[in-house]
């Protein structure tokens, strides 16, 4: 679908055009990864060594802590996903590494979450034969296309998200080293991530009953949104976090991004936490012990969710 512009009630389709050079992407991502994607710079053209020859186009770090690479093509090609797997199996094989270079950039007392690694694919369109291959090899890859147009606006759009297959099909693959990384990638993700049964487990049920609730309204805001449990909680995400639910025996704590200072007087089982730890991320907490505290949050939910680009 075209993009157009409004004109005294008239519609102008806006042109679309792209980068003379794909650097030139690399440093706009760079220089917004907190509004794309809610992550910190770590590193830009990063070295994998002389052995491996190989060099990251960006390293970051995101809001639930885990290790990020972005890489980019300002054409369309399968080298994009090539070059993605064997960061991602080479990162799994050189956690020291990453962490030096995340603490010499966000401070020494950075903490790693490597629970989950988030591959990011930046390019205008892929081959339908590579949507197929990265998703029957169960590798933990984002795909996102861009649209860069004369009028100074781009936009993203993620068209294939990362897989839950665990099962590898060499057959249907093109290139071994995507076959091995794929395969190693897919391991890793069994053994490393969390589930959300494992948060409700032990719950009251009215507790679970609640949860669930929680679950299909955020999920039900956008099809592209993500669930990804965590150790502590239940991410809600598309290009970031929406809200984050933390299960107890007797509330939900949800986390929404959202600046509390920006929204007026907050309802009573709302809290500022920007100066308070807490594990999801979001400065909002809202504290939901059954359906009428949830009806209340539905408003604020929604607010993050249109606030973030839904």
């Amino acid at each position: 679908m075209p993009l157009f512009s409004i004109t005294n009630g008239t519609l102008t389709p806006v042109q679309q055009t792209n980068f003379d050079r794909e650097k030139e992407l690399q440093a706009l991502v760079e220089s917004s990864l907190q509004p794309i994607f809610n992550c910190r710079l770590v590193a830009s053209e990063f070295s994998t060594g002389t052995q491996h020859g190989g060099r990251i186009d960006t390293l970051a770090l995101s809001e639930d802590n885990n290790p990020v690479i972005v890489e980019y093509k300002k054409i369309e090609s399968s080298e994009l996903i090539n070059q993605s797997l064997f960061y991602l199996s080479w990162i799994h094989d050189h956690r020291g590494d990453f962490h030096i270079a995340a603490q010499q950039a966000l401070g020494a007392e950075v903490d790693v979450d490597w629970s989950d690694v988030r591959v990011i694919c930046i390019a205008p369109n892929y081959r339908k034969y590579d949507l197929h291959a990265v998703q029957v090899m169960g590798a933990n890859l984002e795909l996102w296309t861009y649209r860069l147009f004369k009028n100074d606006s781009i936009y993203f759009e993620e068209v294939f998200q990362k897989s839950l297959s665990t099962t590898p099909d060499a057959a249907m693959t093109k290139d071994p080293v995507m076959v091995a990384a794929g395969r190693k990638a897919a391991i890793t993700r069994q053994t490393g991530s969390y589930t959300y049964q494992e948060h409700i487990d032990g719950k009251p049920a009215t507790m679970v009953e609640l949860a669930q609730a929680v679950r299909e309204f955020v999920m039900g805001r956008d099809p592209a949104m993500e669930e990804t449990p965590k150790k502590f909680y239940v991410a809600y995400k598309i290009s970031q976090n929406i809200t984050c639910m933390e299960i107890q025996k007797q509330r939900l704590l949800l986390y929404v991004k959202l600046d509390p200072s920006s929204i007026g007087e907050l309802p009573p089982l709302a809290r500022d936490v920007r100066e308070i730890g807490h594990y999801g991320t979001g400065d909002l907490e809202l504290s939901v012990r059954n359906p009428a505290d949830f009806e209340t949050a539905k408003q604020y939910i929604e607010l993050a969710y249109q606030n973030v680009g839904g």
